[in-house]
């Protein structure tokens, strides 16, 4: 017999956990996640920074900025309801000279606009009563950030899924999907399901999920590798919790800085450079067909032209552990090169339109009973049970999820609940919906 489940949630990242915790938390029965590895938070949500951010870096009234908030304090209490290991300890923004003052300035009124209370600006002095190793002339002091075991959150939120009677499939990578009557018929590793709606949470492959959908995306994802270094027991002392540099408002990174880990240990990154393989952890880890998705993507050429010279530097950084300790030196110059060491590495879905724009916001798609996430910028960890409850509202409302119309859900914004434009999907399809080529 083939199961038949009410909703089908594509990928086993946080923001498919917590979109699938949403929903059943609501009520909804029959919910279902697909992740194709053997366990949960294997990439883009296991391998970064274990950050809990503040908020501090949107744009007042963005979406961003919104699920940031709600989310970080939702996390917070989340971790100290289960068990996760977390901590609020605060973090300084370095100025390094006089020509990042301006841009210092702009976190500041940010993270005011943000409703960040205590939010304090600090001198080169005051940094040092933080972060007695820094150098900067100026900074600021965010209390809101904090660091948390990101992969403990995920086991909760499945172990909760669970609990609640949804299901998590692993080993269940998503190869076909065609329409069958009023359901959806998908085929994975582990077997077909008949799902009659379908949640695209799919991170790194979330642009092909959609193609496999028979769904234009509008986007291509862009796979951005982020490398740590990890720094020595006996330099820990440098760092006492966070520290970053004022970030280069011409990218969408926040560029290398100190992290004090949730379970032990400090580290420090990441870079960001173009990585040749959409789960390509290593420098020379190949995707053939995932290097002609970027090479063949109009935008990709016109984004190279403009930003080749921070692409050089970047890449640099990635093969020269001398050029990756000058940088991280330049904040805390007590440290030596002898005291770091190669850890490991993240990487990154970042959406690209076809003018070669980086898309610093959500970009979902709706299609008739499917939804498709294509864009879950930072701070998608911090924000997710935000994000979570924004997208189940927005599917209670689209697939007309019977008798969940009082779950207490958030009423999201009309930009996040937009119909997005979609030619692939006007008038309806029926039949087969496409295959993963």
């Amino acid at each position: 017999m083939t199961e038949l489940v009410e909703v089908a949630i594509v990928g086993g990242g946080i923001v498919g956990l917590a979109t699938a915790l949403a929903l059943v938390e609501g009520g909804c029965q029959g919910v279902v996640v697909l992740e194709t590895e053997n366990a949960v938070a294997k990439h883009q949500t296991g391998n970064n920074s274990g950050v809990i951010h503040s908020g501090l870096y949107y744009k007042p009234g963005s979406e961003k900025a919104r699920t940031c908030a709600e989310g970080r304090e939702l996390l917070y209490r989340f971790c100290a309801d289960h068990g996760v290991a977390h901590e609020r300890c605060g973090k300084v923004v370095v100025a390094l000279d006089e020509s990042q003052l301006p841009a210092l300035d702009e976190l500041e009124r940010r993270g005011i606009a943000n409703g960040l209370d205590n939010i304090r600006r600090l001198t080169g002095a005051g940094l040092r009563e933080y972060e007695p190793h820094v150098a900067g002339i100026a900074g600021l002091h965010v209390p809101q950030t904090g660091i948390v075991d990101y992969k403990g959150v995920c086991r909760v939120m499945a172990r909760r899924i669970q609990e609640l009677g949804g299901t998590i499939r692993l080993g269940s990578r998503l190869s076909a999907v065609r329409a069958s009557g009023s359901m959806l018929r998908l085929r994975t590793a582990s077997g077909e399901l008949e799902a009659g709606h379908l949640i695209n949470c799919g991170g790194l492959q979330s642009d092909r999920i959609a193609w496999m959908c028979g769904v234009d995306p509008g986007v291509r994802i862009i796979p951005f590798r982020g490398e740590y270094y990890d720094l020595v027991p006996e330099a820990a002392h440098l760092v006492k919790n966070l520290i970053y540099p004022v970030p280069d408002p011409r990218f969408p990174f926040l560029g290398v800085h100190f992290t004090r880990m949730a379970l032990g240990g400090v580290e420090a990154g990441p870079n960001a450079v173009l990585a040749f393989k959409r789960e390509g952890y290593r420098f020379f880890d190949i995707g053939i067909r995932d290097m002609l998705a970027t090479l063949t993507w109009p935008g990709f050429w016109r984004m190279a032209w403009r930003h080749w010279g921070m692409a050089l530097g970047e890449y640099h950084r990635s093969l020269s552990k001398k050029a990756f300790h000058r940088a991280l030196a330049r904040l805390v110059p007590d440290l030596t090169a002898a005291q770091i060491h190669r850890s490991g590495a993240g990487v990154r879905a970042q959406a690209m339109d076809r003018s070669g724009k980086l898309v610093d916001d959500f970009h979902i798609v709706s299609a008739p009973r499917m939804i498709h996430v294509l864009n879950a910028p930072s701070p998608a960890a911090t924000a997710c049970l935000s994000i979570g409850q924004t997208i189940a509202a927005r599917a209670t409302r689209e697939f007309r999820l019977a008798g969940r119309n009082q779950t207490g859900f958030p009423v999201p914004s009309p930009g996040f609940l937009r119909e997005d434009s979609n030619p692939a999907i006007r008038g309806g399809q029926s039949g087969n919906l496409g295959n993963c080529q």
